[in-house]
């Protein structure tokens, strides 16, 4: 994401008023953008007057407040205001220091991904350390704990994985269309990309692993499925109410 703080070579806080400053390097951040005092300023004696600054502002509807200490650039249409981007709502618990610590997964990815026509005000973020839910604006904001290494690389085969795990829960879609989207879109993953899915679900339950594998079957990957097959048990069984007759493979992989 683009870094918007801006470098001023003959304008800063020391020869503007706070309000003009702030004012002015609002004007130049985009729409939708979801920012904090620390956007404008490090000097520590700063801190309340930009904190109030930001306060008024938000009062006067200049700009709009998501949540405590946290303000942004509203957008407004014929239609009425939008609301920031889910991604930008929880920039902060997704990258930290220039590292990515976690993703949107589950509810917030669904639609996005074509598996479900609803938009959630549930957002949920796979992270490798669980926090409590928090609240930010009209979004209730969830975890999912990913036991794997997060990184922006592997992020579209964890989302699919976690979809894959909770294909049961996914909203407004029944099973057949859920196994259908998910199929399509491992289709259009490289080989490459397919074997770290598969490395990646190593660290997920059994019986993603073999749903995954069997769908690997689907698409004549058999070899690329082969370490699943190897790393579940034989004789274990897995549910999943209809899936034999949606998907046949499922049989050979111990799905009843």
């Amino acid at each position: 994401m683009k870094n918007w703080t801006i470098v001023f070579s003959s304008c800063n806080l020391n020869s503007m008023k706070t309000t003009d400053f702030i004012s002015y390097k609002i004007d130049r951040l985009p729409k939708g953008y979801v920012f904090t005092y620390e956007d404008f300023n490090s000097e520590v004696n700063r801190r309340e007057a930009i904190i109030k600054a930001l306060n008024r502002m938000a009062s006067s509807g200049k700009i709009a407040k998501l949540s405590r200490g946290k303000f942004y650039k509203q957008e407004i249409t014929p239609f009425g205001e939008l609301q920031p981007s889910q991604k930008q709502v929880v920039k902060d618990l997704l990258e930290k220091d220039g590292k990515t610590i976690g993703y949107l997964t589950g509810l917030s990815i669904y639609n996005e991904l074509g598996l479900s026509t609803q938009v959630s005000n549930v957002i949920q973020i796979g992270r490798n350390g669980i926090s409590p839910e928090l609240k930010r604006g009209k979004y209730t904001v969830r975890f999912v704990r990913q036991k794997n290494t997060i990184t922006q690389d592997n992020i579209p085969q964890l989302q699919l994985l976690d979809a894959l795990r909770f294909i049961k829960t996914i909203p407004d879609s029944g099973l057949e269309r859920s196994l259908t989207r998910c199929i399509a879109l491992i289709f259009e993953f490289d080989n490459e990309q397919i074997r770290n899915m598969v490395r990646l679900a190593k660290k997920y339950p059994p019986s993603t692993r073999a749903l995954l594998g069997s769908i690997l079957e689907v698409l004549g990957l058999v070899d690329i499925a082969e370490p699943l097959r190897a790393s579940l048990n034989p004789v274990t069984t897995y549910r999943l109410l209809n899936v034999t007759e949606l998907l046949p493979t499922t049989k050979a992989w111990n799905f009843e």
